[in-house]
């Protein structure tokens, strides 16, 4: 049975972010992930979480400067310093939210960049999920990479699912894993059913996201079958945590009669 974790950075927009944790608790959600917590001391997040009956499931590390363009820092050389505060920041609020799985932004491709700037980034990359995973062992977390489509983030440095698969398996970090968004991985690979198929038996897809596609919005129009979907995820057996990351046509919660139907049907909590 599906279990969904509210996005409180995408979803409930209508109200202040704090104001989030209770809107999504009235719906029915038991989780919820975001994007960054920095903007409220973790200790007041945490008794939002606790107050609402919430738990936090996933966040991302500091970006860089977002209001700049930036979408992460993990891959780009000379940052390295820099990277390993942000995530140390982040590790304190994991702890605090008690929070298992922080996601860590890659960041930007520049423009033009060969093969060689390509592989020099790769390297930096990997070498700072390395870091960041063996730091998050310490206290049992989580450390994900998420594959991004470049149509919503242009010059995403990682877009595909065996590219995320094989950063694993080359650090043999036990604890580096992957967020699978089956809206980006629609967008970039398609074939949805056979992927999940495929890597989910490999214990390394760590969470899952949807969304519709194309246009972002509730997972009931567009190209995926989500019902569908919920079920053979059932048949694999995977029991971890499903992110709503998308844009509400409107109203969130006049929009949740996708959650509702499939509530309905026993197919999700």
């Amino acid at each position: 049975m599906a279990n969904f974790a509210a996005n409180l950075s995408m979803m409930y927009t209508e109200h202040a972010f704090l104001d989030r944790f209770a809107a999504a608790a009235r719906d029915g959600f038991a989780a919820v992930e975001y994007l960054f917590p920095y903007v409220a001391p973790a200790g007041d997040l945490a008794v939002l979480l606790r107050d609402h009956g919430l738990k936090q499931v996933l966040f991302n590390a500091p970006p860089g400067d977002w209001d700049a363009g930036e979408r992460g820092i993990a891959s780009l050389p000379g940052r390295e310093d820099e990277f390993r505060r942000a995530f140390a920041i982040a590790l304190e609020y994991a702890l605090v939210l008690d929070c298992p799985r922080i996601h860590v932004m890659a960041g930007l491709l520049p423009a033009g960049a060969d093969a060689a700037e390509h592989a020099r980034r790769r390297a930096v990359y990997v070498a700072n999920l390395a870091w960041a995973a063996e730091q998050a062992a310490t206290v049992r977390r989580d450390v994900l990479m998420e594959p991004i489509n470049t149509r919503d983030i242009p010059g995403y440095f990682i877009n595909r699912q065996d590219e995320a698969h094989a950063i694993c398996l080359e650090t043999g970090a036990a604890n580096l894993k992957v967020q699978m968004d089956l809206y980006h991985c629609q967008i970039v690979e398609g074939d949805i059913t056979a992927k999940l198929r495929a890597l989910l038996p490999t214990g390394r897809v760590a969470h899952l996201q949807i969304a519709g596609v194309p246009a972002r919005n509730e997972p009931d129009e567009g190209d995926l079958n989500y019902p569908w979907l919920f079920r053979e995820l059932d048949r694999l057996g995977y029991d971890g945590w499903i992110g709503c990351e998308y844009r509400p046509r409107a109203d969130t919660s006049e929009g949740l009669g996708w959650l509702r139907a499939l509530r309905a049907e026993g197919i999700a909590r």
